[in-house]
């Protein structure tokens, strides 16, 4: 009996040591994810919303959500036209009574909707599967599917409703499509990341605005084109660069064809991180452009304490002269008087066009007439001047907002959602893409990291003094399992990444709360992906360059035979499938003004999409990552390559797709 009493007391003791010391060692965890911050010890959420794809995550995050993103109104009916990217559908509601008529399936990551003012047909650009679809609702067939670049976007019809014309954001081009025949008579080069499309009045320019800045000499101030083109002759007329600017998601021309406006945002990026805490970070706004001179200015919509972010979508009423702009980051409309931009015009000198009035921040309490809040993540606008309406994809609400253009009032809702319950990632979504946890609502996380991706922009990071620490933006596609983060590698978590370094370092605020920050990490987990690879698809072989450069890339020796030591190797830092090791390395590209560091290796999925490269954006392209920065071989052998084999290792590079893809193609 005695003795019982000893075994059961033993196991008692070790149960109580072990308890002890896994509660000790899940604490120590903890704290080194979190970089000190408090956090529950919930190994079920953390480990669940860190992994992508698993039983468990699906258990957890088991909501359907639609995500409206562009609208617009059926010529044919009056019906009110929704693509609801997430749930890939195209929705047509009747606006008047919400009842919801038809839901038709759409392509991979729909992006924008248009009804032909005349046949009656209904036009999709599907973004991530480099076509356009061509459908009869009354049948809700799919008539036909027209092939264009890659990643179409927005696109508009002409005047007269004959040619289609596409921004393929992904190649860097727009398709003219003849509406005859369905099929592409010319393809045109465009800016970097063309997105949205507007047609002149009197059709005779078609304007096309970009997302990303041209390459720019290092440390110089974005530039962003917006490509005009001739409509008679399919040709480009004009390329005005509009500096300091990007993102521009979506442009429209005035009614009279004298301007174009685009939404824009106003990167401060030359100037130090801790700017944000005197209004120098970020602005949001408009660019104008006057057609026949290439005049231009900026035009700040924020005020002095209060920042309108990430302005998405631009619509004008010809009637009032007002023009709405959707603040995807504040939840808001800002309604713009066009008469004030004509006087600007019409007024001011070309040095306060582009010097003066770009900087003026003041300037929006007489620009912006009113304010009018709407729901989470306000995206594509559509005017219905039948029904005297403004229409507003509320996206991360599954909602529509009906704005009265007469009184500039949200006079109703249309509810689109299938539950009302916000999971955890959705949560997440609206995180990432409010700007309410930053000082002053300056910017959110989208605004560096449109699309989940990045802004190819580099900022400085310094405490002081400025232009110490320069840190190219990296991607937040296809992160699981991909630690440490941030080119140091001093994040060991996404927790710590967006949690207390994010809010210490960028944005100067309150750190996001527990159900927040798992959220957050959810969201960028399980939901940001990268687009298929626009160089090879998974189950196709390589091209003959990319497999020799895939030769290259896995090579032991050189070309004169003698052995590469292994750490110089490029499968050594950058193994499949996602191209990294996850370890630090020194290889030679520390400049002056940064702090004695290694540098994380970072990740090949879609490496063509990220320029410029290296920590701190310093090469332009991946062939300078080689012929520039690395006369010493320290970042890997490449000296004794000729052109054409360095072409070749450059083809294999931009093959490499995410490291899903890869699993598939293995497999």
């Amino acid at each position: 009996m005695k003795r019982r009493r000893i075994i059961i007391g033993l196991i008692i003791l070790t149960f109580a040591w072990v308890f002890t010391q896994g509660f000790r060692h899940s604490t120590e965890h903890v704290d080194k994810m979190m970089a000190g911050e408090p956090h529950s010890l919930n190994c079920l959420s953390c480990h669940a919303y860190t992994q992508r794809g698993g039983l468990l995550t699906k258990v957890l995050e088991n909501q359907t959500y639609l995500s409206p993103f562009t609208l617009d109104i059926d010529q044919a009916t009056g019906n009110l036209l929704v693509l609801a990217q997430d749930a890939q559908q195209l929705i047509s509601v009747n606006p008047d009574s919400k009842k919801i008529n038809k839901r038709i399936p759409l392509g991979n990551r729909p992006h924008t909707v248009k009804s032909h003012p005349s046949n009656g047909l209904t036009y999709i650009s599907n973004q991530w599967s480099d076509n356009l679809w061509v459908i009869d609702l009354n049948s809700s067939a799919i008539l036909d599917t027209i092939d264009v670049g890659g990643g179409p976007g927005g696109f508009e019809f002409s005047s007269d409703a004959s040619k289609l014309y596409v921004a393929n954001t992904y190649t860097d081009n727009l398709s003219v499509i003849d509406l005859q025949t369905n099929s592409e008579i010319r393809r045109l080069e465009t800016g970097n990341e063309p997105i949205g499309v507007a047609v002149s009045p009197k059709n005779d320019i078609i304007s096309i605005s970009s997302r990303r800045t041209l390459p720019v000499e290092f440390r110089t101030e974005p530039r962003t084109e917006v490509t005009l083109v001739n409509s008679s002759s399919n040709r480009v007329k004009n390329r005005v660069e509009v500096r300091s600017g990007h993102i521009m998601e979506n442009i429209a021309y005035t009614p009279d064809g004298r301007f174009v406006l685009t939404s824009m945002i106003m990167p401060k990026n030359l100037v130090p991180s801790v700017q944000i805490e005197q209004g120098w970070m970020m602005n949001h706004g408009i660019g104008v452009i006057e057609v026949a001179t290439g005049r231009q200015t900026r035009l700040i919509l924020d005020e002095p304490n209060a920042f309108f972010a990430d302005p998405f979508d631009v619509k004008i009423d010809p009637t009032s002269n007002l023009a709405y702009v959707s603040h995807s980051g504040a939840d808001a409309i800002s309604v713009v008087d066009l008469d004030l931009i004509y006087e600007i015009f019409d007024n001011a000198s070309e040095d306060e066009l582009v010097n003066a009035i770009p900087n003026n921040i003041g300037l929006s309490r007489e620009l912006v007439i009113k304010r009018i809040p709407v729901g989470a993540n306000p995206k594509g606008m559509v005017i219905d001047h039948v029904r005297g309406k403004l229409y507003v994809a509320e996206r991360l609400d599954d909602a529509i907002a009906v704005i009265n253009i007469r009184t500039n009032e949200v006079e109703d809702h249309i509810e689109l959602k299938a539950t009302s319950a916000i999971s955890t990632v959705r949560l997440g979504a609206q995180m990432f893409n409010n700007a309410g946890h930053t000082f002053h609502q300056q910017y959110s996380c989208y605004t560096c990291h449109p699309d989940g991706h990045e802004d190819g922009l580099t900022y400085d990071m310094s405490s002081k003094g400025g232009n110490r620490n320069l840190a190219n933006v990296q991607t937040l596609r296809d992160l699981a399992g991909t630690g440490p983060y941030k080119w140091n590698g001093t994040n060991t978590s996404i927790y710590m990444q967006c949690g207390m370094r994010f809010s210490k370092f960028i944005t100067r605020s309150e750190v996001f709360d527990e159900k927040q920050l798992d959220g957050l990490v959810a969201y960028i987990i399980q939901d940001l992906k990268h687009p298929p690879n626009l160089y090879h698809k998974p189950n196709e072989p390589l091209t003959p360059a990319q497999a020799r450069g895939k030769i290259i890339y896995e090579r032991t020796t050189t070309n004169k035979g003698e052995i590469i030591p292994e750490g110089n190797r490029c499968t050594t830092c950058h193994p499949a499938p996602n191209y990294s090791n996850f370890q630090l390395a020194d290889v030679g590209t520390l400049k002056e003004y940064d702090d004695e560091t290694l540098f994380d290796s970072p990740n090949l999925n879609n490496v063509y999409e990220s320029a410029p490269y290296l920590h701190d954006g310093s090469a332009a392209t991946l062939e300078e990552i080689w012929t520039v920065y690395n006369d010493y071989d320290e970042h890997g052998v490449a000296n004794d390559l000729t052109k054409n084999q360095l072409n070749d290792l450059i083809e294999y590079l931009k093959s490499l797709g995410s490291a899903e893809s890869y699993t598939l193609n293995i497999d």
